[in-house]
C-alpha cells in the first residue's frame, strides 16, 4: 500500500488512510466503578503500552512528557463518561514554558494528544526548578475542557484560569468552581522499565437525592465520600502504572469493604485521526500566494500532524487554494 504521507496518482481528497501510526488498543484502558449504597462512583484508567506510543512520538523532556501523559489519561477518564457520540477534550494553554497541552478522546476511546514545549525557556526554568510541575510549566493561562457532541449539536465548553500546583488540582478547580461537582482527581505518569505509562482515577460524589444511597442522610453521605477520599490517598504512583497489577484488583484491594461494584470496562485505542484528505482539506483553504510561501525549493509542501507528528508532503502544482491571491 502507497504511503499516505507522500504525494502519488490518487487524488488528495480521496485519501482516507491510516498513516503509518502504532495501531495498538488497551480493551480494559477505563473500568467504571461504583461503591453499592453510597454516593461514590468512579473510573481507572490504565493506559498501558498505548501512553508509550502516543508520548514517544515527540521528543520532550521529561518534565513535559509527564504533563502530556497526565493529560492523556486524565482525558481519557473524562471522555468514559459520554454519552453520545462525539469527543471530550482537554486543552491548557498559558504563558510558561509548555505554551500549550491538547488531549481528546471519542466515545469509542481513540485517544490523541501533544504539548508544545519551548526549549529554551525550559531549560531555564529546570535550572531554577528540577521538579517542574504543572503550574510552572504552564505558568497563566486558561484550562478549557470542551465536549462535542458531533455536527447535529451544539458543542459546550468550560474554561477556568490555571489555579493548582498539578493538572489534578486545577482539574479539581475546574469541577468546584464550573460544575458544581465535588470530584477527586488522581494522576501518574512516569518512565517505567516497560516504557512510559500514565494512569488516572476520578471519583465523584453523586447527590443522595439523584437516586444513590438515598436512604443515607447527608452526614452518612459525606461520611462515606470521606472514607473513599482515605481509601483513595494510600494509592502509589507504582500501584497505578504497575503493568501487572490489573485494575479490577486495584480497585478491590481499596474498595473491597466499600461495597464495590465493577461495571463494563470500556477500550482505548491509539487516536490520531489525520489523513492525507484531511490535512489537503486545511490547504485548500489557502490563498495561492500562501501556498507558494509554503513551498519548499523542491516545488513541495510539508504539513506535520502535531498529534502524531508525521510529515505530509504535498505537490505544490497539485494543490488549488481557495483564498484570493494578494
Amino acid at each position: 500500500m502507497p504511503d499516505p504521507t507522500q504525494p502519488s496518482a490518487k487524488p488528495d481528497f480521496l485519501q482516507h488512510d491510516r498513516p503509518p501510526v502504532p495501531d495498538i488498543s488497551v480493551p480494559r484502558g477505563i473500568l467504571p466503578f461504583h461503591l453499592e449504597d453510597k454516593p461514590v462512583r468512579g473510573r481507572l484508567v490504565r493506559l498501558g503500552p498505548l501512553a508509550d506510543a502516543l508520548l514517544t512520538r515527540h521528543d520532550n523532556h521529561p518534565a513535559v512528557t509527564r504533563l502530556a501523559g497526565e493529560a492523556l489519561a486524565l482525558t481519557a477518564g473524562l471522555a468514559g463518561a459520554l454519552k453520545f457520540r462525539g469527543s471530550f477534550s482537554l486543552q491548557a494553554k498559558g504563558d510558561g514554558p509548555v505554551s500549550m497541552l491538547l488531549a481528546d478522546c471519542t466515545e469509542g476511546g481513540a485517544l490523541r494528544g501533544y504539548a508544545r514545549a519551548d526549549a529554551e525557556v525550559l531549560d531555564r526554568l529546570l535550572a531554577r526548578d528540577p521538579v517542574g510541575d504543572a503550574a510552572a510549566l504552564l505558568g497563566r493561562g486558561y484550562l478549557a475542557f470542551t465536549c462535542d457532541q458531533g455536527p447535529e449539536m451544539d458543542r459546550y465548553q468550560g474554561i477556568v484560569e490555571i489555579h493548582g500546583l498539578t493538572l489534578a488540582a486545577m482539574t479539581g478547580h475546574y469541577f468546584e468552581t464550573s460544575e458544581q461537582l465535588r470530584a477527586h482527581i488522581r494522576l501518574a505518569c512516569d518512565r517505567t522499565e516497560a516504557g512510559w505509562r500514565a494512569s488516572a482515577l476520578i471519583l465523584e460524589k453523586v447527590a443522595g437525592e439523584g437516586g444513590i444511597a438515598p436512604e443515607l442522610d447527608r452526614d452518612a453521605q459525606d461520611e462515606a465520600w470521606r472514607t473513599a477520599l482515605a481509601l483513595v490517598g494510600t494509592l502509589t504512583d507504582a500501584e497505578l502504572l504497575d503493568d501487572a497489577l490489573p485494575s479490577h484488583t486495584l480497585l478491590h484491594r481499596l474498595f473491597h469493604l466499600e461495597g464495590l461494584a465493577l461495571d463494563r470496562p470500556r477500550p482505548l485505542s491509539y487516536g490520531c485521526r489525520c489523513s492525507r484528505s484531511r490535512l489537503a482539506g486545511v490547504l485548500s483553504r489557502f490563498g495561492q500566494d500562501d501556498l507558494d510561501h509554503m513551498a519548499e525549493a523542491d516545488g513541495a509542501i510539508t504539513m506535520t500532524c502535531e498529534f502524531c507528528n508525521l510529515d505530509f508532503r504535498f505537490d505544490r502544482a497539485e494543490v488549488q487554494g481557495g483564498g484570493a491571491a494578494g
